[in-house]
C-alpha cells in the first residue's frame, strides 16, 4: 500500500474510533492513546488538532478537553527528547546482548520515531501477541535519566490525567483496526517525551503501583433487557467526519420513527460525521392517500402531538433539539428550503411503506440527488420490506393468509434482520440552526372549544391511561414479558386482565421497533408463537397496502360490492356512542372513546355486531376505528375490516355473538362493570344480559331502560344474522364470473405484480404484464357462505357451517365451572352424601382389614349439555344411582 494510502487508512481509522467518544463508550484519555498508538507521534503532532476540529462545533466541551490532553502530551522541551534518546541508546545496547527476553526483564523504554527503530527494536517491539518469546512493549511514561530495572521502575501520576493500559490499548486498536496494515503495538509506546499510554491508580502519596500490577477496567453495567438484547452481537462500529474539515449538516428527516434506540437513521446520521439537524415536517395532505384513508385521525393525531413533545425532551438530554415545521406546499418544497438555508449535503430517514408515502419519498429522493443532495430511506418500520416479499417458490394459494405469507419470507428470504442498534449518548450540533415552529403552530394537539370559549378536553382520559414516551414503551414492553407474555397464548382474549401487551401504538409511531420487540422476547426466553406471530400478521397488511393500494376504501372481493348495507345512521351513532344495548359491545366501544384502544378480540367482537347484526358497510367501521384509536394503522385496520366485512383477502370464520362471546372475553363481568358502570349491581350471570333481569333486581340495581341504560337497538339477531347470509348468497350468485365452479371459491383480480411472479416474468426484462388483462385467483372463502349458495334462503341455523361463535371456557375459567357446579344444591347434595358413604365405607374395610373399595363402575360422564371437560357427574355419583 502506498504512503499516503496508509496514511489515509490510518486517519480514517481515527475518525471511526472517534464515534466511541461520542457515544460514551470510551474516555477522552483512552482515545488519544489510540491515536497516539494508530498514527504515530510525528503524525499525531501534526494532524491531531485537524482531525478534532469538526468537535468544535459539535461538541466543544469534548474538544477543549482533547486539546488540553494533546496540549500537556506535546509540552515537553528538546532535553526531555535528548534525555529519551539517551534512554534509547542504552536500551539498544542492551537489547543486543539479550538472545531471548524473559518475563522478568525490564519494561522497554518507548522509541521517539517510528524511523529510528533498529531491526531489533521492531523484532522485540512489534513483535505479535500470540509468539510466546516475545512480550509487548509495555513502558513507563516519565522523564528517563537512568535505565532502571523492572522492580526499581516508579512512575509519578500525571496531576491532569492517567491513561488506559496498553495490554488494554492494544486490544481495542485491534478492534478498530479492522485489518488496516501497517499498524503495530509499538505505537502504542512511541511518545517524544517518552509518555506512557498507561493507565494506573493514584494513591494518596501520589506514587505508582509496580508495573506489573494492572489495573482490571470496569465492566460496563447494563440492565437485563440490554444483556439480552446484545447477547450474540458484536458491537456496532460507527464511523466518523470523512474529512478533518468542517462539513455541512445532515438533516434527519423524522416521520413515524420517534426514538434514539435501534434508529438506523440517527445512527447513519453519526456515520457521516457532520453534524446533525433533526427535523419533522407536518404534511397532512401528504399523510391522506388518494382515497379516504382517514390516516391521521383525531386520536392518533393526538399521540403524535404528545409523541414529539417527549421525543424533542429525549434529543434535548443528548445536546440536540428537534426542528419542527410546516410544510410549504410539499414535503419536498420545505426540505430544499432547508438544504437552502443550511448547506446540508445530505438527507436521511427511515422508510415509510404506504403506496402514497413511498411515492412521495421516491420523489423526494430523485429531486434531491438532481440537485447535487444525497438522500438515503433505511428499512425499519417493519420486519421486512414489505415491497421485498415474493411469492416465487410458494406459490399464490392460501394468500392473504399469515401462513402464507411467513412461507414467502422463508422461501425468499431478505436481508439478515440484525441485531438493535444502541442509542448514542449525544449528537454533534450545528453552528446554525434553521428557523423552526413551535410544536403548537402545527396543531396536532389542538382541542374544539364551545361557543362560549371554553374547551372541550376529549382527550383527558387518553393523558391518563399512557405514557407518551420511547420510555414508556420500554416500561410496557418489560412489565409484558415479565408477566403477561406468559398468559398471553391462552388468554390474550381477555378483555379484564392485562393479558396483551397494549403496544399497538408505539410501533405505529415508531417509538419502539419491531426488531427490538421480536429481540427482547427472545432474550427474555419466552416465546408463545401466537405473540410473534403478530408481528407477522402486521407485516402482511403491509405487503397488502402495497399490493392493494385502494384496500382502505375498495372492497377486494368484485361481488361483494353489490352487498345490502344498511343507511341507518341512528345504529352507527348508537354503535359509535357505546349504546346499543348490548354491553359488551357498548363496554369496549365506550374504553376506545375514552382511551383510544381495545384490545383485538374486542376489535372483532365490535366489528362482527357492526357488519354481521346492524347491516352498516365495514368502511363506517374503518373510518370510525381510524379516528378513535391511538394505533390508527391504514394497512392493519383496512386489512382487518376487509376481512370483517367479508371481502377481504382471508375471510374471518367466525362471527362474534355480542352476549355468548362475554364466556371467553368476560366471564365475571367485570370488564363491563368498569366501563359501564349502570350495570355495576347486576349479578355476574345477567350483567351481559340486563333485558333478562327480572322487575325488582332492575329497581335494585337503580336500572331503567331508555333512561340509565339504553335499549337494545336490534333485538331479533337470529333473523337479523340469517338475512346476512341470504345477501352474500344473492350476489354470488348474481356475480357468478367471480365464483369459481369447481371449488366454490371467490375469484378476486390479481395486482400484476402477483401476476408477474406467477408467471415467472418478474426477473425477466421483457416480463411485463398486459394492464388490460386480468387474471382471477380463487381465495380462502368461508364454508358457510359456499354452502349457503346450493340454498340462498336456509336461515343460518341450519347451515352445518354457521361461523357465529357461541364463546368457550379456557382453563382460566374452570374455577368458574366448577364453583356453579358445586353451588347447584342437587348436584352437591349428592356429591357429598355419595363422599360421605365412600368415607365410611373405607373406614370401615380399614378397621376389618378388608380390601380396598373397588373402582367406580365407569368413567365420569358428561352432563349432556356440557361442552368443556370440567362440567361432569363423578363417576361414584353415576355408579350409585344406578
Amino acid at each position: 500500500m502506498a504512503p499516503s494510502a496508509a496514511s489515509e487508512d490510518r486517519k480514517a481509522l481515527v475518525r471511526r474510533m472517534l464515534i466511541d467518544v461520542l457515544m460514551g463508550r470510551e474516555d477522552p484519555e483512552g482515545f488519544f492513546a489510540m491515536c497516539v498508538s494508530a498514527l504515530g507521534p510525528q503524525e499525531t503532532r501534526s494532524q491531531f488538532l485537524a482531525l478534532i476540529q469538526p468537535l468544535s462545533t459539535a461538541n466543544s466541551s469534548l474538544h477543549s478537553g482533547l486539546t488540553s490532553i494533546y496540549e500537556q502530551y506535546f509540552s515537553k522541551t528538546e532535553d526531555d527528547e535528548l534525555q529519551f534518546a539517551l534512554a534509547l541508546s542504552l536500551l539498544e545496547v542492551k537489547n543486543d546482548h539479550l538472545s531471548t527476553p524473559s518475563q522478568d526483564s525490564p519494561l522497554q523504554p518507548p522509541r521517539d520515531r517510528p524511523n529510528q527503530r533498529s531491526p531489533a527494536q521492531k523484532s522485540t517491539v512489534s513483535q505479535p501477541q500470540g509468539n510466546s518469546n516475545t512480550k509487548p512493549a509495555d513502558g513507563v511514561g516519565r522523564r528517563e535519566h537512568t535505565i532502571t530495572t523492572q522492580t526499581e521502575a516508579r512512575v509519578k501520576a500525571s496531576p491532569l490525567q492517567t491513561f488506559r493500559e496498553t495490554e488494554l490499548q492494544k486490544n481495542n486498536v485491534d478492534k478498530y483496526k479492522m485489518g488496516t496494515p501497517g499498524t503495530s503495538l509499538a505505537g502504542c509506546v512511541s511518545s517524544p517525551s517518552g509518555l506512557l499510554l498507561k493507565q494506573n491508580t493514584i494513591e494518596k502519596d501520589n506514587q505508582m503501583r509496580n508495573e506489573g500490577d494492572f489495573i482490571q477496567p470496569e465492566t460496563p453495567k447494563h440492565s437485563k433487557n440490554r444483556r439480552q438484547r446484545r447477547k450474540g452481537a458484536g458491537q456496532k462500529v460507527v464511523g466518523l467526519p470523512c474529512s478533518p474539515s468542517a462539513q455541512p449538516p445532515v438533516l434527519l428527516w423524522f416521520r413515524r420513527d420517534l426514538r434514539l434506540g435501534d434508529n438506523p437513521a440517527l445512527i447513519g446520521s453519526l456515520e457521516v460525521g457532520s453534524p446533525v439537524i433533526p427535523v419533522f415536517i407536518w404534511s397532512p395532505e401528504e399523510e391522506e392517500g388518494p382515497g379516504i384513508t382517514v390516516a391521521m385521525g383525531g386520536a392518533c393525531t393526538y399521540w403524535l402531538h404528545q409523541a414529539l413533545s417527549c421525543f424533542s425532551s429525549s434529543l434535548e438530554r443528548i445536546g440536540s433539539h428537534l426542528v419542527f415545521l410546516k410544510a410549504n406546499g410539499s414535503s419536498l418544497c420545505t426540505l430544499k428550503e432547508l438544504v437552502r438555508e443550511t448547506g446540508a449535503r445530505t438527507v436521511l430517514a427511515n422508510a415509510l411503506y404506504e403506496p402514497w408515502l413511498k411515492e412521495r419519498d421516491d420523489d423526494v429522493e430523485s429531486a434531491l440527488q438532481k440537485d447535487g443532495v444525497e438522500c438515503k430511506m433505511y428499512h425499519s418500520y417493519c420486519l421486512r420490506d414489505p415491497y421485498s416479499v415474493s411469492t416465487e417458490g410458494v406459490g399464490l394459494r392460501g394468500i392473504g393468509s399469515v401462513s402464507h405469507f411467513m412461507n414467502c419470507c422463508r422461501q425468499n428470504p431478505g436481508s439478515a434482520l440484525g441485531a438493535p442498534l444502541d442509542r448514542p449518548v449525544s449528537l454533534p450540533t450545528p453552528a446554525y440552526w434553521p428557523q423552526g415552529v413551535s410544536l403548537d403552530v402545527l396543531g396536532l394537539g389542538r382541542m374544539p372549544r364551545r361557543k362560549d370559549g371554553t374547551t372541550i378536553d376529549w382527550a383527558a382520559n387518553i393523558r391518563k391511561s399512557w405514557d407518551f414516551s420511547e420510555g414508556g414503551a420500554c416500561a410496557r414492553l418489560e412489565a409484558f414479558l415479565n408477566d403477561g407474555v406468559y398468559r398471553y397464548e391462552k388468554e390474550s382474549g381477555r378483555a379484564d386482565a392485562p393479558n396483551t401487551s397494549c403496544l399497538s401504538p408505539y410501533l405505529h409511531f415508531g417509538q419502539l421497533s419491531p426488531r427490538w420487540l421480536l429481540w427482547d422476547a427472545k432474550g427474555a426466553r419466552c416465546r408463545p408463537p401466537k405473540f410473534q406471530r403478530k408481528l407477522a400478521w402486521r407485516d402482511l397488511a403491509y405487503w397488502q397496502l402495497t399490493l392493494f393500494p385502494d384496500l382502505p376504501w375498495e372492497s377486494l372481493r368484485p361481488p361483494y360490492k353489490a352487498l345490502r348495507w344498511s343507511s341507518d345512521r341512528d345504529h352507527l351513532k348508537a354503535w359509535q356512542r357505546g349504546r346499543t344495548g348490548y354491553p359488551l359491545v357498548d363496554a369496549a366501544m365506550r374504553q376506545l372513546w375514552l382511551t383510544g384502544w381495545m384490545n383485538n378480540y374486542m376489535r372483532h367482537v365490535v366489528a362482527s355486531f357492526l357488519i354481521a347484526y346492524l347491516y352498516l358497510p365495514w368502511q363506517e367501521g374503518y373510518r370510525w376505528f381510524q379516528d378513535t384509536l391511538v394505533d390508527a394503522d391504514v394497512a392493519i385496520d383496512a386489512m382487518m375490516w376487509q376481512n370483517g366485512g367479508m371481502c377481504g383477502l382471508d375471510h374471518w370464520n367466525f362471527v362474534m355473538h355480542p352476549v355468548d362471546a362475554a364466556m371467553t372475553c368476560d366471564p365475571y363481568g367485570s370488564y363491563v362493570r368498569k366501563w359501564c358502570s349502570e350495570l355495576a349491581e347486576l349479578p355476574d350471570e345477567l350483567v351481559h344480559k340486563p333485558w333478562k333481569c327480572p322487575a325488582p333486581m332492575l329497581r335494585r340495581a337503580g336500572l331503567v331502560f331508555g333512561q340509565t341504560y339504553p335499549e337494545r337497538i336490534v333485538t331479533d339477531l337470529e333473523e337479523r344474522r340469517s338475512r346476512s347470509l341470504q345477501d352474500v348468497a344473492l350476489v354470488r350468485k348474481e356475480f357468478g364470473q367471480y365464483v369459481d365452479k369447481r371449488s366454490g371459491c371467490d375469484l378476486v383480480p390479481l395486482p400484476q405484480r402477483l401476476v408477474s411472479e406467477a408467471l415467472g416474468l418478474s426477473n425477466r426484462d421483457d416480463g411485463v404484464v398486459t394492464e388490460g388483462q386480468q387474471f382471477l385467483l380463487p381465495v380462502i372463502t368461508r364454508m358457510e357462505f359456499k354452502h349457503q349458495l346450493e340454498d340462498p334462503d336456509a336461515d343460518a341455523v341450519s347451515n352445518p357451517y354457521n361461523a357465529v361463535l357461541k364463546g368457550y371456557v379456557s382453563r382460566k375459567k374452570d374455577e368458574t365451572i366448577a364453583f356453579l357446579n358445586e353451588r347447584d344444591f342437587t348436584a352437591s347434595v349428592m356429591y357429598e352424601g355419595v363422599q360421605r358413604k365412600e368415607r365410611l365405607e373405607s373406614d370401615y374395610r380399614i378397621i376389618e382389614g378388608l380390601p380396598g373399595l373397588p373402582a367406580p363402575r365407569g368413567r365420569a360422564r358428561r352432563t349432556p349439555t356440557a361442552k368443556d371437560r370440567f362440567s361432569v357427574v363423578p363417576g361414584g355419583a353415576v355408579s350409585s344411582l344406578r
